[in-house]
């Protein structure tokens, strides 16, 4: 591989890395047009309880976050196979929680780990999503979580995300 070919193929990964932190980001701001730019609108996406085409998933996807007060998504650093200059398969491990506040004013969730198994094309010099499987590999309860006040012991600011736009988000 040439020199310039070689950078190219950094920079190409450097995108698709982009584009999975950007695809957890929205989701934990509840950005929609961030979210499905994260997608070909034609990409095949199978998460067992929804298959179909990425503009059919988004609203969905996006409405089940919006049932959790809070939420966060961590990827991992993803490894990354050219199979073509313009199509790539990516595999990386993530975990995300949801935390409600239920009726008695208590506060919980889950915390779920698995990997998305992911094909990406670029076109028009542009990386996305072009199909993605996802697997959840575990899941645990988070029982007792904090409310939205911030503990007087150790004060940290709590974030409670419940609709888009949230002053404190930045398109990035």
């Amino acid at each position: 591989m040439s020199l310039e070919e070689q950078v190219q193929q950094l920079l190409d990964k450097q995108a698709i890395a982009e584009v999975l932190q950007r695809y957890s980001r929205t989701l934990d701001w509840l950005d929609d047009e961030g979210q499905a730019g994260c997608f070909w609108p034609d990409a095949h996406i199978d998460y067992g309880f929804f298959t179909g085409r990425a503009d059919d998933f988004v609203p969905v996807v996006m409405a089940i976050e919006r049932s959790s007060q809070r939420r966060w998504h961590f990827l991992s650093a993803p490894a990354i196979a050219f199979t073509a200059p313009d199509q790539a398969q990516v595999e990386c491990y993530g975990m995300a929680t949801g935390i409600r506040e239920a009726e008695d004013g208590s506060w919980s969730g889950g915390l779920y780990g698995g990997r998305y198994l992911d094909a990406f094309a670029k076109r028009d010099g542009e990386w996305r999503i072009a199909s993605r499987k996802y697997i959840m590999d575990w899941k645990t309860p988070l029982d007792d979580q904090p409310g939205n006040e911030p503990n007087p012991d150790f004060p940290l600011p709590v974030l409670q995300i419940i609709a888009s736009g949230h002053p404190d988000y930045r398109v990035m």
